[in-house]
């Protein structure tokens, strides 16, 4: 039987409330993330959701939530500043009024997350939004190609930092020592890169058709060979990744385990999917391949620590 938190105080009361809140935003977005965070340990649940809330709220507003809403490009642009900006703040003094951005701080300071790693996760998000007069340094414009250095840039922004983040979770209470602490980073790295690559691959429709958005290269479209190289380099982010598993805490491990799995998975599906059919549907796993490897993580995790 789960504890009741602990309610003594009115921050703590609020803190709560607003962890909920991320809690939902995730089960709204995500079922597939939802599910991964309720296999992680309650010690580090609570606070990926709380990452991962952050991250949804920026990511629609740039992805056109704003825009559907009325919003003109400078506005979206002060938007997604009074964002970070209340982040920032929220982190520093421990409080913000806004339950996403509160949840977040709340983990940031426990997890000794800082602008490091903030700061990178913006500057992603900013570039997606249309250029604004002044715009001086941009990882891209909107309806360019990427080339390797914006794409390896915006992926380390999008998705590299937010696996640090979570691995500052899992290790927070620590002292791995730095020679390990350096292959976690990699691997951390390497993991949310290769979530970020499967993304790009089966949401092209909409990223260049509604969004204008070409994070892969060329503009006209991919073709077999970018797609095949593609699925290449994301098998091996993922067999690197995969490879620093044992070196997380075992509470940890499965989620994490069950995460991997999953995006191979869908990596291999795209791998089967015609180029011309990944600009018309987006290519999912069915629910009861997710349980399998869900299942099949635990079996495997369970072994893992054991031996």
């Amino acid at each position: 039987m789960t504890a009741a938190p602990d309610l003594a105080t009115p921050l703590r009361r609020y803190t709560v409330a607003c962890e909920r809140s991320a809690a939902r935003v995730i089960d709204t977005y995500s079922t597939s993330f939802g599910m991964a965070t309720r296999l992680l340990g309650a010690r580090h649940r609570g606070h990926v959701r709380n990452i991962y809330g952050l991250v949804r709220v920026a990511d629609e507003l740039v992805d056109g939530v704003t825009g559907e809403a009325g919003y003109a490009p400078a506005e979206q642009h002060r938007e997604l500043d009074r964002l970070e900006d209340d982040t920032r703040a929220a982190i520093a003094r421990g409080y913000s009024s806004n339950p996403i951005v509160h949840a977040f701080a709340h983990t940031a300071r426990e997890a000794r997350i800082d602008a490091e790693l903030v700061a990178p996760f913006f500057a992603s998000m900013r570039s997606d939004l249309p250029p604004r007069p002044g715009d001086e340094v941009r990882l891209v414009s909107p309806g360019t190609a990427f080339d390797a250095s914006a794409h390896a840039s915006y992926v380390h922004g999008s998705a590299e930092v937010v696996g640090l983040m979570c691995l500052r979770v899992f290790i927070r209470d620590q002292d791995p020592g730095p020679e390990q602490v350096t292959v976690l980073e990699r691997g951390a790295c390497q993991l949310g890169a290769a979530f970020q690559n499967v993304n790009f691959l089966r949401d092209l429709a909409d990223d260049t058709d509604r969004l204008g958005r070409h994070y892969l290269g060329p503009t006209a479209g991919l073709d077999s060979a970018a797609q095949a190289r593609w699925v290449a380099i994301i098998r091996a982010q993922l067999a690197e990744a995969e490879a620093t598993l044992p070196l997380l805490p075992r509470d940890a491990q499965l989620a994490v385990a069950t995460a991997l799995r999953l995006f191979r998975s869908l990596n291999e599906r795209l791998a089967r999917t015609p180029t011309e059919q990944l600009t018309q549907r987006r290519v999912r796993v069915p629910g009861p391949t997710k349980a399998w490897l869900v299942a099949r993580a635990a079996l495997d995790t369970r072994r893992s620590t054991l031996t």
